[in-house]
């Protein structure tokens, strides 16, 4: 506040001397205007030809015109507002994906690449059509709606629809804690108003992918690099910077603490990086650092890669980031949480690695959380409960896990159920044998968004913290709160 009004100011830093300056300042008249303890609810005003369904991502409703593009090469052809039609999608098209208003796929799931980022970017998603890019044709004006349930509906032209505004302060107590899953600042300081206590989930590999672009190992060891396309590349990304090294763990950190800020002083449970070999091989540098795998699922991915030579000196940066964030920047509300750890002897090594990288638990109110996410996990969670703070139930990948299916599958997609008896049997077991050793337990993965009876379960068996997607926290309030 200054002058008795809300300012928006602007701010440059000399990148010699290291001088800041206030460069401009000015009433602010957006996000002032907006009432702190209010939301927006989606109606549509009439139902019209449907172009294609799918499944619902969000629960928001979008118009304008279809951009049907087939390769992120094409994004010069996607105006701000357009509603972006497409096969599928990967990181690649993120910065796209921002400035659409709306969001088709073809392929995927409601834990797909394009479903997550535009949950966390706030624009609806239908995923999933199977004909959409073929349906719909370039520049047709349609009307995206996730207004109506777990099925999203994509209409010919321009429907009208209500937008009314929730006060918070009338929703109902919720008997445990809430939480948000998030992966980018922006979404961070987007969805800061929701009446939760912390980010059950933050993921680290958005902003490795959209803003850091680079794969760790090939700054690291930055003269193994043979291609000489990618070392211009390197060079010009990290340009300013003396340490290559240090690029990551700048970016890292400030992008880590902006999420973490944003809910400051509740809990932020970051977890530590979990691309699979293939989707590191995406990154600039990656191809050489990455073996092939037949099923990266399974393969070289989460806590195996901490301790391994063949990654150790990526995953060090990684600590040093959050360090940073923690003791310098000074959100020491992090908490670490490191992902599909096999077995105890395994979760030991980790800690050894994080120790040698001066991130010790205990030690500066540290707290390490593991996601409890496959079947050993839940079989051994004594043991398990005995090396961490909490758990965290990654319900997606233990439902694969549990009924041997793949959670990507289409072919399988009726089969896929966390509500599947054997699931919540593995659940309620992790719930009562981590509190019985003194543990917390929470869940970050889809199931309690999309089913209230699935929340319900969570709570009469004693769950310490729900962690949802942010566009579901309301209705999930309106379900734990009865």
């Amino acid at each position: 506040m200054c002058y008795g009004n809300p300012m928006d100011m602007e701010w440059a830093k000399d990148g010699v001397t290291g001088e800041l300056f206030c460069v401009q300042a000015r009433p602010e008249t957006v996000r002032s205007r907006k009432a702190s303890a209010a939301m927006t609810t989606y109606t549509l005003g009439q139902r019209g030809t449907v172009v294609v369904s799918g499944t619902s991502v969000g629960e928001s409703i979008a118009q304008g015109p279809a951009r049907v593009l087939h390769s992120p090469d094409q994004m010069d052809k996607l105006n701000d507002g357009d509603v972006l039609v497409t096969e599928r999608t990967d990181p690649d098209w993120g910065p796209i994906m921002k400035r659409a208003s709306a969001i088709i796929t073809d392929h995927g799931g409601r834990t797909s690449h394009a479903a997550i980022v535009s949950r966390e970017v706030g624009v609806p998603a239908v995923v999933g059509t199977g004909t959409g890019t073929k349906d719909i044709k370039d520049g047709e004006e349609i009307t995206v709606s996730c207004a109506e349930g777990s099925e999203g509906f994509v209409y010919d032209g321009i429907l009208p629809f209500e937008e009314k505004q929730l006060d918070l302060e009338e929703l109902p107590k919720s008997p445990v804690r809430l939480m948000i899953n998030l992966a980018t600042p922006d979404a961070a300081l987007h969805w800061w108003r929701l009446p939760v206590n912390g980010v059950g989930l933050a993921r680290m590999e958005f902003i490795v992918n959209d803003v850091i672009k680079i794969h760790p190992l090939a700054l690291t060891r930055f003269d193994q690099v043979e291609d000489a396309e990618v070392r211009a590349q390197i060079e010009e990304l990290t340009a300013g910077y003396a340490d290559k090294s240090e690029y990551f763990v700048d970016h890292l950190a400030r992008g880590i603490a902006t999420i973490a800020a944003s809910q400051y002083p509740d809990p932020v449970i970051v977890r530590m990086s979990d691309f699979k070999t293939n989707e590191y091989a995406q990154l600039i540098g990656g191809t050489q650092f990455e073996p092939a795998e037949e099923n990266p699922m399974l393969g070289f991915r989460g806590a195996s890669r901490y301790y391994s030579e063949n990654y150790k000196d990526g995953f060090a940066l990684e600590c040093q980031a959050i360090k940073r964030a923690r003791e310098v920047i000074g959100v020491d509300n992090i908490v670490i949480m490191i992902p599909f750890v096999r077995t105890p002897q395994e979760a030991d090594r980790v800690i050894e690695v994080l120790g040698e990288n001066g991130l010790e638990r205990g030690k500066e109110a540290l707290q390490l959380y593991m996601m409890c996410e496959i079947p050993s996990n839940v079989f051994l969670s004594d043991l398990f409960a005995q090396r961490f703070d909490g758990f965290s139930i990654g319900s997606n990948d233990l439902t694969q896990l549990i009924l041997g299916v793949d959670r990507d599958s289409e072919n399988l997609s009726d089969l896929f159920d966390e509500r599947n008896g054997a699931v919540k049997m593995a659940i309620a077991q992790v719930i009562e044998k981590a509190h019985a050793a003194g543990c917390k337990v929470g869940i970050c993965g889809q199931a309690p968004s999309d089913y209230p009876d699935f929340t319900r379960f969570l709570v009469e068996h004693g769950i310490d913290s729900i962690s949802l997607n942010p566009d579901s926290v309301l209705d999930v309030l309106q379900t734990v709160g009865k």
